[in-house]
């Protein structure tokens, strides 16, 4: 019965998460993406205030929509650690990817929640192998399956993508792994 709460909570939580950054997304477009002012623009003083806002921005609405389904996805399989490694992780991610960013990137305005994907990607990958436990090896065995194609986006491939955010990303996502993925 605690099982079924829990997964409950995690539903709720992850729903949670799809509706803040849907009210973001509808707002910025109404506002005719004003919001991604506050974007991450690299060693500039206006970007940072990006280090924290960037990961909830998008440029249009295919580009939310390439990102939420997959952050969902990966945030329930991430709340398998529980909720407090979730919240550490993710801001662990945010601080790192953000900092990262502003620091190193090529300038341009960096926005959206595909960092995050790729540090939840290390950490579930390299966090459920060294965990020792079976059901995060499975999982870590299941999103390395059907997701390890992304690892290419860690390259400069696209010119209107941050693929620095995807590098520093599944970076920080693996160090995370190696700093929290084991149980207490």
């Amino acid at each position: 019965m605690a099982h079924a709460a829990q997964l409950r909570a995690q539903f709720k939580f992850v729903f949670a998460l799809v509706v803040l950054f849907t009210a973001i997304e509808v707002v910025n477009m109404f506002t005719g993406r004003a919001l991604n002012l506050l974007g991450n623009y690299p060693r500039e003083v206006f970007g940072l205030k990006g280090i924290l806002f960037s990961h909830f921005l998008h440029g249009d609405v295919k580009h939310f929509a390439s990102n939420i389904v997959t952050l969902a996805i990966f945030s329930f399989l991430l709340l398998q650690y529980g909720m407090k490694r979730y919240i550490k992780v993710t801001l662990f991610l945010m601080l790192s990817i953000g900092v990262s960013v502003w620091l190193l990137a090529r300038p341009a305005m960096h926005i959206g929640a595909s960092g995050l994907i790729y540090g939840y990607l290390g950490f579930l990958i390299l966090g459920g192998l060294i965990s020792g436990r079976i059901k995060l090896i499975i999982i870590a065995l299941v999103v390395a399956f059907f997701y390890g194609g992304l690892i290419f986006g860690v390259l400069p491939t696209r010119p209107f993508v941050s693929w620095e955010s995807h590098l520093f990303g599944f970076i920080a996502g693996l160090v995370a792994a190696k700093l929290w993925a084991k149980p207490n």
